[in-house]
């Protein structure tokens, strides 16, 4: 299985220029450029087409500077991306008042939030459309210094926010909040395996999925898997190790993928933060709905989450060995 092709907003084939884009007149050039393409948001929603029809797919759509120069805002801030097969990509947000002038020339086109359809897009889109929101919420949530609290002004195209305040004149970088998500296995000495999955309390009552949970100042990722499988379900782990990651911009995550051994099996839940924790064996994951589906049974997390792609692999590891 290729991971990249696996795992949702990842794998994103883009020439971000990190360099270049430091330039501030190389961002204009390519700001000025006829093949320029913009795309465009309202806030944490992205433009899509998307009849919704239950047959078509959405689709991310940009458009040229000049087709939306009159939706622009001095007030709202653009990002350069990168470069697309040598086109420049930017982002932009665009304010209420324009996205309903917009809607008047462009129907077809909506504001939509990537929780509800980025699991549809192909994956480049997907990747490109969560890195435009993950990018353009960081800008509307650092507006000033965490400093001194003077304002913070863009540089390099949106990638660096410089505080205005020369005698502080502190960098913030675009913030990425680091967390876990496991997948926990049992292998008993007689009988298939099982790996646990639980439901929290915001999941919807048939969703069942892995643990995860945020990194702790001083503490190590495999520190942090085995602290959080034991606070949520009372069960130890060990043999903790890496499997794949995954941009998660809801809103500024990256979730750390893990596999570990569980040490004891008996499950104990708060009935709080987690409803709900049992231990599934392959065969019954394979009888699980779908996320979004109207059948009574549990369902499997939404195929853009890594928790999916955890869940996956190990199905698929279990099957090529024997119990």
């Amino acid at each position: 299985m290729d991971i990249a092709d696996s795992v949702f907003y990842g794998g994103l084939r883009l020439e971000r220029e990190s360099e270049a884009r430091k330039d501030p007149q190389w961002i204009q050039q390519q700001w000025d450029r006829p093949d320029c393409r913009v795309l465009l948001m309202n806030k944490d929603r992205n433009l899509m087409h998307w009849v919704r029809d239950g047959k078509s797919v959405p689709t991310a759509i940009s458009h040229t500077r000049e087709q939306v120069e009159n939706l622009l805002d001095p007030a709202y801030e653009t990002v350069f991306l990168g470069l697309d097969n040598e086109t420049p990509l930017f982002a932009t947000d665009v304010s209420i008042g324009n996205v309903d002038q917009f809607k008047k020339i462009n129907g077809e086109y909506e504001f939509i939030d990537l929780r509800e359809a980025g699991w549809l897009l192909n994956a480049q889109e997907a990747a490109l459309l969560a890195y435009a929101r993950g990018l353009l919420y960081w800008h509307r949530h650092s507006a000033y210094c965490s400093t001194c609290g003077s304002p913070a002004q863009s540089q390099h195209g949106g990638h660096l926010r410089l505080c205005s305040n020369e005698q502080c004149a502190r960098l913030a970088f675009p913030r990425t909040d680091p967390a876990v998500i496991m997948l926990i296995e049992h292998r008993p000495a007689s009988g298939p395996a099982k790996c646990l999955l639980a439901r929290n309390a915001r999941f919807a009552a048939r969703l069942m999925s892995t643990l995860a949970g945020f990194v702790d100042p001083s503490e190590s990722l495999e520190e942090t898997v085995i602290r959080e499988v034991y606070e949520e379900t009372g069960i130890r782990v060990d043999r903790v190790s890496y499997q794949a990651s995954q941009p998660w911009p809801f809103p500024s995550s990256i979730m750390l993928g893990f596999r570990a051994q569980a040490i004891n099996t008996d499950i104990q839940i708060d009935g709080v933060e987690i409803e709900e924790a049992q231990w599934f064996s392959a065969d019954e994951l394979k009888e699980f709905g779908e996320w979004g589906d109207e059948s009574d049974d549990y369902c499997l997390p939404r195929k853009d989450s890594i928790a999916r792609f955890l869940i996956e692999s190990w199905i698929t590891d279990t099957s090529r060995r024997p119990d």
